[in-house]
């Protein structure tokens, strides 16, 4: 069984009205709505194959890969416990993805400016 099993992601979010309030402490107990990973290539295939799969067992419902790297951000949906890409977006587009349909993110804010390499 998988109580034991303990994945953190990189960024987690949580509608309000599943969360009212930050819990006291540093544990979590309310599984997220929303979950982020920043891959790099030490963590992206663990991210991938142990993360991704674990997410989708406790129902999380919305899971984004953003590779800073390839300047990709993959956008995922649960539907009945498989991950469904929703959206795939790259460089500097304009972004409106679940589940932060409200807005609209320039991703290539994300990017840091590439620059000589430091010697």
């Amino acid at each position: 069984m998988r109580d034991t099993e303990v994945a953190v992601p990189d960024l987690a979010g949580w509608r309000r009205k599943r969360m009212p309030y930050l819990p006291e402490g540093h544990r979590f107990e309310v599984v997220p709505d929303w979950v982020c990973e920043i891959l790099s290539p030490s963590t992206k295939r663990k991210d991938r194959e142990t993360k991704m799969p674990l997410y989708a067992f406790y129902e999380v419902q919305y899971a984004w890969l953003i590779d800073p790297i390839e300047h990709v951000l993959e956008v995922y949906r649960l539907n009945v416990g498989t991950w469904v890409e929703s959206g795939r977006f790259a460089g500097a587009d304009q972004v409106i993805a679940p589940p932060f349909e409200a807005i609209s993110l320039d991703l290539g804010a994300f990017w840091s400016p590439r620059g000589p390499a430091l010697v």
